[in-house]
């Protein structure tokens, strides 16, 4: 196979990567999705991920290397000159076109502007990703160049193909014929006698791979088997994990067979039903458990997860009814930013009672205003955040029942997916604006934190009590648009309260945005079937679930992770304040001091220490 490539001028060029991206695309992927990289090829996230059309894309895209069946269908070798250098590369590359000719074996080749190659083995059948994940690794053991990357994770793999567009300009180029590799990719893809050669003659570099140990994990195992007082809850983070990307500590299970069923075990000890299972595998969100029962003939893979399950059952039954010895128990309880207050300052007598008919009229009024003030801050990506963090306030206050809510500001931190600090900085600012939404009532103390008042400006009063009440939910932002982010919310939010279907332009109105910024979120949340555009306008589509796309992208995990790493803060200040209520000592944090309030960010310049020393205590 020659290697060609003849100096084209930018047109023919960007003319001659359509025409490869149109004719193989499609069927060097495993399945029809494509990720598109934001910036400029250093990653491929969830948010980026399209249907694969023959369009193609503007931005550096890289098809999917499994199918959501958990089967690989081409072997992609990255040949990349980080690793050993060009030189590398090409000596790599000459050997692999060798053993593959040797074994009769077709393959399309392909080079970036940068050097790197891509070899391509479309195969008329179905790996198992497990085996096609052995068979890369064993090879980049041989072929030293080769990352072994697009085909570790079964949730994330991709790779570029011929005609995508490098990340420094230029294109992903095919060094043989065009018409040779659609031959290869559309009739004559390579038989199971080609590939059983291959893993043949990789005996040795396979058993490596299979007796590789890596350095011991930090397990979460202790609490596993405990009996549950909550309810179902979620697994430990590294079985899920494992469960999502099909990776697993081969210190602790040898084979994909035990590590599937350390998934299943895990997932009856957390109080999990089969069918809890079943989902995130149909929904491929456990894309690394499809992988490990792929193996199994459609007909028979149903049979094996059926007896995967019982064995598991039994396995955590036997381990419950062992003496617990080891003292723990399940504290996964979780208070909210919404839960009420113990005690209220004197002056909410003088108010009307919490869930009151009236309170929740001004509630209502307050969203008017609210809609008033959006309009104030539009056009600048710090009003973005203002809007957001009074919906989370707002949703707080209508699930209270209450214009005064107390809270701190690493509750607000999870309904708004921002950082603590920007919180606390994004509440001073906004209760000393000229026209406050809000007002701080009651500064925290001890274990309390600050008291806000939600409050609705003169110059908006009018107009607000004037405008009839919205029907329909205020949101804080919502898990699923941590991934898409905080546009993509303003924009489903716009479409969702809608009395009718929209299009684009009402959108970018009615929300605040700009028309360019609504047309990226458009065509994301469209990627993912979260809208539909018909006749030209935009309407949410029902079936899909905003917490199961949440939980394909990892974000409730996310949001697992950030929780308890607040909930360990909590404890550490409880205890900071009960050493210095027993001791007598003065309130006062030291350089010395057990509580470690060095990690919440600098003070600001006006902040005097006591209003730190309280403020942080929310």
């Amino acid at each position: 196979m020659s290697e060609t490539h003849l100096a084209l001028s930018p047109l023919a060029a960007r003319e001659q990567a359509q025409a490869e991206w149109h004719a193989l695309a499609s069927l060097l992927a495993s399945q029809p999705r494509v990720r598109l990289s934001k910036d400029g090829g250093k990653t491929y996230r969830d948010s980026g991920e399209r249907d694969l059309t023959d369009a193609l894309p503007s931005l550096p895209a890289a098809v999917r290397t499994c199918g959501t069946d958990g089967l690989v269908r081409t072997i992609c070798l990255d040949l990349d000159a980080s690793r050993g250098g060009q030189d590398k590369v090409e000596s790599d590359y000459k050997a692999l076109c060798h053993w593959f000719s040797s074994n009769d074996v077709r393959w399309i080749e392909d080079q970036s502007p940068s050097g790197g190659r891509h070899l391509y083995l479309p195969l008329n059948f179905g790996v198992a990703f497990t085996d096609a994940k052995e068979f890369v690794q064993a090879a980049a053991k041989r072929f030293s160049s080769i990352d072994p990357g697009p085909h570790e994770n079964a949730k994330t793999g991709a790779i570029r193909v011929p005609g995508s567009v490098w990340k420094k300009g230029g294109y992903q180029r095919l060094t043989m014929s065009l018409n040779i590799a659609y031959d290869i990719a559309r009739r004559n893809r390579n038989t199971w006698t080609g590939w059983s050669q291959l893993r043949e003659s990789l005996v040795d570099e396979l058993a490596a791979v299979r007796q590789r140990r890596a350095q011991p994990l930090e397990l979460l195992e202790p609490a596993e088997a405990l009996p549950l007082a909550g309810g179902p809850r979620a697994l430990p983070a590294l079985k899920e994990y494992t469960a999502r990307s099909g990776n697993y500590d081969t210190t602790r299970y040898s084979t994909p067979s035990e590590a599937r069923q350390g998934v299943m075990a895990s997932a009856v000890a957390a109080g999990w039903s089969l069918t809890d299972v079943q989902r995130r595998m149909n929904q491929n969100i456990w894309a690394g458990m499809v992988g490990f029962y792929s193996r199994y003939s459609p007909s028979n893979r149903r049979k094996a997860l059926q007896r995967d399950w019982r064995s598991a059952v039994k396995h955590v039954e036997s381990f419950r009814k062992k003496p617990n010895t080891n003292g723990t128990g399940n504290d996964s309880g979780y208070k909210s930013y919404t839960s009420p207050p113990n005690t209220h300052p004197p002056v909410l007598t003088l108010l009307h009672q919490p869930g009151s008919a009236a309170e929740y009229q001004y509630l209502l009024t307050w969203r008017n205003a609210l809609r008033a003030y959006e309009e104030s801050v539009t056009g600048s990506r710090s009003g973005l955040g203002y809007r957001m963090l009074l919906r989370a306030i707002g949703e707080a206050a209508h699930k209270r029942g209450s214009r005064f809510i107390e809270f701190g500001v690493r509750s607000l931190a999870i309904a708004t997916g921002t950082h603590e600090t920007t919180v606390a900085r994004q509440l001073r600012e906004l209760s000393r604006t000229e026209r406050p939404m809000i007002r701080l009532a009651q500064e925290g103390r001890g274990l309390r934190g600050d008291l806000y008042e939600l409050v609705i400006p003169d110059e908006y009063r009018t107009r607000a009590e004037a405008k009839a009440w919205r029907p329909g939910k205020i949101h804080a932002l919502r898990p699923v648009f941590r991934e898409l982010g905080v546009v993509s919310a303003f924009v489903y939010e716009a479409i969702e309260r809608a009395d009718g279907e929209l299009i684009s332009a009402d959108i970018a109105r009615t929300s605040g945005l700009s028309p360019k910024a609504v047309t990226h979120a458009l065509e994301l949340m469209a990627a993912w079937n979260m809208i539909s555009r018909v006749a030209g306008r935009w309407h949410i589509v029902k079936e899909t679930s905003l917490r199961t796309l949440a939980e394909y992208f990892g974000v409730l995990e996310a949001i697992g992770r950030q929780m308890q790493r607040y909930r360990f803060e909590r404890a550490q200040w409880l205890q900071w304040l009960l050493k210095r209520a027993l001791s007598g000592e003065a309130v006062l944090a030291g350089p010395h001091d057990d509580y470690p309030y060095w990690q919440y960010g600098p003070p600001e310049d006006e902040q005097t220490i006591g209003a730190l020393l309280y403020a942080e205590a929310s």
